[in-house]
Order: C-alpha cells, then sequence, then structure tokens
C-alpha cells in the first residue's frame, strides 16, 4: 500500500483518489475510511464524495479552493488514517425467491458447476457480500464475492430487458437489478425489495461498504412482499 493513494485531475473540479489496485474487502475499507475522514476535513470545500471498488472521486467547489489545495488535504487526510482500516458497515438482509422460474439462468449455471440448481442457491446465499460500489443504474450494487464454484461470466448476447428484482451474477459479482433494463448477467433468483425509490426517505436499502446476506424465501413469501413474477 506504500504506493497510494494515488491522485489524478478527473476535470476542472474534481479529483480521483485511487487507494489500491484492485478491489477487495481492505481496500474498500480504506476507501470508506477516507470518504468518511474527508467529509469532515473538507467540509464546504467539497461537493460530493463518490466511493468505488479501489478508488474515491472528489467533487470540489472550484470558486472555494483549487486542484492543488485538495491534493494537499487528501494527502495529509490519508496519512491520519490507521495502518489496518476496519469498518464493518451496516447488514443489509435480501429476501430471494431462487427457482428456475424467475432465474432463468440457475440451471444451466448449476450444469456448469456440476452441481443441482438449488446447491447453487444455497451457495449464494450462504455467502456474506460487501457493497463494492453502486453505479450503472440508480440502486445498482455491485456485490463481492461469490463462491469461485458458481462464478459465471456475462453472457454473450445480453438480454434486451432484464425484470426488476432479478438477481444475477457476473464473475465473481453479484447484483439485483432495480429497474426493468438490458443486462447480461447470469440470472439466479428474484426480490421483492425495490432496490431504488425515489419517493423514499432512503432511497436504496444499502451504501458503499455496507454488508449483505441474501434469505432464501419460496414462491408464496416472495408474492406476499410485493414480487413480481
Amino acid at each position: 500500500m506504500s504506493d497510494y493513494p494515488q491522485l489524478h485531475i478527473a476535470g476542472e473540479s474534481a479529483l480521483i483518489v485511487y487507494l489500491g489496485e484492485q478491489s477487495s474487502p481492505e481496500v474498500s475499507a480504506r476507501v470508506q475510511a477516507l470518504g468518511e475522514a474527508l467529509a469532515q476535513s473538507m467540509a464546504d470545500l467539497l461537493v460530493d464524495l463518490i466511493p468505488s471498488y479501489a478508488s474515491l472521486l472528489v467533487l470540489f467547489d472550484p470558486l472555494r479552493t483549487d486542484h492543488f489545495q485538495v491534493s494537499q488535504l487528501v494527502r495529509e487526510t490519508a496519512s491520519n488514517l490507521p495502518a489496518q482500516t476496519v469498518t464493518t458497515g451496516t447488514l443489509v438482509s435480501i429476501p430471494v425467491y431462487y427457482d428456475p422460474e424467475c432465474g432463468e439462468d440457475i440451471e444451466a449455471l448449476a450444469k456448469h458447476a456440476g452441481l443441482a440448481w438449488e446447491e447453487v442457491a444455497k451457495l449464494h446465499s450462504d455467502q456474506e457480500y460487501r457493497v463494492y460500489a453502486i453505479g450503472f443504474a440508480p440502486g445498482f450494487a455491485y456485490l463481492g464475492d461469490v463462491d469461485e464454484r458458481i462464478a459465471a461470466p456475462r453472457k454473450a448476447t445480453p438480454r434486451q430487458r432484464v425484470p426488476r428484482g432479478a438477481v444475477a451474477i457476473a464473475d465473481r459479482q453479484t447484483a439485483i437489478y432495480p429497474a426493468p433494463s438490458p443486462g447480461g448477467w447470469n440470472l439466479i433468483g428474484r426480490s421483492p425489495l425495490r432496490m431504488f425509490d425515489p419517493q423514499a426517505e432512503q432511497p436504496m436499502p444499502v451504501r458503499v461498504g455496507d454488508r449483505v446476506r441474501f434469505e432464501a424465501i419460496d414462491r408464496d413469501r416472495f408474492l406476499a412482499l410485493g414480487g413480481e413474477l
């Protein structure tokens, strides 16, 4: 980690701060910790902070400060972080109906892994995941890492429409589609939970740095919670 942080200009009022070469729970924790610290140290100089896998985008007010001052503040703040940063985040439970009825790729994924599709569901729900980033669409949370036995590459030909709530896997990441959209991830189930609701007091149920556990539910429970097939 001695080569980090690395700072790069990302626009006339933005810097991107890299805290590692690739994502990991440790790097993600450091991204989260730096963001929390900068929110305090930069105060009204700050416009927004956008965390990702191994980086933090810092958007600042160009009428109050400049790249040079922000770079100094970032380096000073990062140098004051503990060597071993631990942030646990909030543990969020998300219900999922695992079944070929709504997980159109779960049987093919299971066959490729030499498993029954029920075993794929169990491996997926047994794991605890970290929210590494939110992007692509509002509420689309990138979660990792799935058990390597059920990791699967993106589909060669994306679907034109993936339904809201679809739970999917791509490589060692998993996610829930927050709204109907095109998508090339492997579908293994569906959640009734809304991952993005602009009318809610808290529009998204998870934030970067949170932890996620999936709770397997049956069809009746899925429909009772507002799920759509």
